[in-house]
């Protein structure tokens, strides 16, 4: 159906409202509009970020490291259209109130914390092969696809969390990785992660034969695990041993960008 043309002006007008704001200076970049912005945060944004910022599901903000782009605008951009290809979905705010949160984001890293990890990163490598992750997880292209692709995740999570993640990886799993079990009328069972489902089929990444459609007609039992298919390794590793692993996996980051600009 084609939009009407009093509407598509109007999306025009908002769109080139919201690049003007963009474009403009911080004028939030103050005690209220940080405050402001803090409350925001608070209410949209810990759940991944951690109350304080220092990471969880989403990356730690308190370094002074940013992965796609250091510039304020960069930020604005990133906090109101979201970012392709990750977690971080858009925001619905209006210009100022995501300016409000670019300058709290800020603050958050206005004298940087970065925190040396314990542990050997090249041993924690060593560890990933020998201890079988590499047959789930992809790394620079390399391992298997059961599990999560771990190449850039050490700019996607806290070492918290991956340290999580490793010793109890059923605490919080993502529906890309709940795994549909599907007994067809012919007596075959079939079982992979869940892709999309609707009315009358379901899409499913098979563990043995890949991409596949099963017809909801074609069932004859049906069901959804969503716990993990990774096992808890808090007593298969030692204290040392833990520390190496995470140490590894927080290694592996995508290019950043430093306050100063400075990309690494």
């Amino acid at each position: 159906m084609e939009v009407p043309l009093r509407i598509r002006t109007l999306l025009v007008m908002l769109a080139g409202a919201s690049l003007a704001v963009a474009q403009t200076a911080n004028s939030q970049a103050t005690p209220a509009g940080r405050a402001a912005g803090e409350k925001i945060f608070r209410s949209h944004c810990a759940s991944c970020h951690g109350v304080a910022g220092a990471g969880g599901t989403g990356p730690n903000l308190t370094t002074g490291v940013f992965y796609h782009g250091n510039t304020d605008a960069d930020l604005y951009k990133n906090i109101s259209q979201g970012i392709e290809g990750t977690a971080m979905p858009d925001q619905f705010f209006n210009g100022v109130q995501i300016w409000q949160i670019v300058a709290y984001v800020r603050s958050l890293s206005a004298t940087p914390v970065r925190t040396k990890l314990p542990g050997n990163a090249a041993h924690g490598a060593e560890l990933f092969r020998a201890k079988g992750c590499s047959g789930c997880h992809l790394v620079k292209g390399e391992g298997g696809v059961r599990g999560p692709d771990l190449s850039i995740i050490g700019s996607q999570r806290s070492a918290a969390h991956l340290r999580e993640s490793i010793t109890d990886p059923g605490k919080n799993v993502s529906n890309a990785y709940w795994v549909a079990k599907v007994i067809t009328k012919d007596g075959k069972s079939h079982s992979g992660f869940l892709l999309n489902q609707d009315t009358y089929a379901i899409q499913m990444l098979d563990f043995a034969e890949g991409l596949r459609t099963v017809n909801r007609s074609d069932f004859n039992d049906f069901g959804i695990d969503r716990s993990s298919i990774m096992p808890a390794y808090q007593d298969k590793l030692g204290a040392s041993e833990l520390d190496d692993l995470v140490a590894f996996l927080a290694s592996l980051e995508r290019s950043r960008f430093a306050q100063s600009g400075e990309k690494k």
